[in-house]
């Protein structure tokens, strides 16, 4: 009769003998050498990642007194002359393939890790609308639009990751509201929502309805035309 057999390590026993042998430090090594190597830690990490990599994310892999901010300086530096750069994006930083090279990119054919999804023209002006005014109802939304927005135009934006349930509403029958997510964020190059684009440039650009309006603000119609920049330029 054969013994029981030994029990197996939990995963968060095994994770954490695994930290523990991971060298962080690399003490043994020269100080020029320390550096490079936590250099190209960083940029694995970042390489590898589907999403941006925040910075608690990078401070698993290099010293606890390395500065993450310097390591990415000395990264950007390195990556002038190649086609593709360092962002700071929703909260972390992502690889992208730089504007000038999207063309060639396109003629190639060849398949991307894309960032955004392609949207219709209604669903690109209802993102924006969500992006501008968010935490907002759908039943609000269809005010600002003089008609209804459909389910199937959230649950679309929902499924391309652009947007999530927000907190309730206050109004009778505590609706959901509906804000943008951090992937909305990542696919059009934006560290926060302060960085969307100022009302008055949009204008001076003529990316402006007068037909639609947020609040007494005309809402933008180039969303559409900022997705396909933000899918050219993912270079993954």
């Amino acid at each position: 009769m054969t013994g029981t057999p030994a029990a197996k390590p939990s995963r968060k026993k095994a994770n954490g003998a695994s930290e523990r042998l991971f060298d962080r430090e690399l003490g043994d090594l020269p100080a020029e050498l320390r550096w490079r190597e936590w250099m190209m830690r960083v940029e694995a990490v970042i390489f590898a990642s589907a999403e941006p990599v925040s910075r608690e994310m990078l401070a698993r892999v290099v010293g606890k007194d390395c500065s993450i901010d310097l390591l990415i300086e000395d990264l950007r530096e390195e990556l002038r002359s190649r086609p593709y750069e360092l962002i700071a994006v929703a909260g972390g930083w992502q690889h992208r393939t730089r504007p000038a090279y999207a063309e060639a990119i396109r003629a190639s054919c060849a398949p991307t890790r894309s960032a955004a999804a392609v949207l219709s023209e209604h669903e690109s002006m209802v993102l924006m609308a969500i992006a501008y005014s968010q935490p907002v109802t759908r039943s609000e939304l269809s005010k600002i639009f003089g008609k209804e927005v459909s389910r199937d135009t959230i649950s679309a934006l929902r499924g391309a990751g652009f947007v999530s349930s927000g907190p309730r509403s206050p109004t009778p029958g505590a609706p959901y509201t509906y804000v943008t997510t951090r992937h909305f964020l990542a696919a059009f190059g934006m560290e926060t929502l302060r960085d969307l684009p100022d009302m008055e440039a949009l204008d001076d650009a003529g990316l402006l309805s007068k037909e639609i309006h947020v609040d007494g603000i005309p809402m933008a119609l180039g969303l559409s035309g900022a997705v396909l920049v933000a899918e050219e330029q993912d270079g993954g």
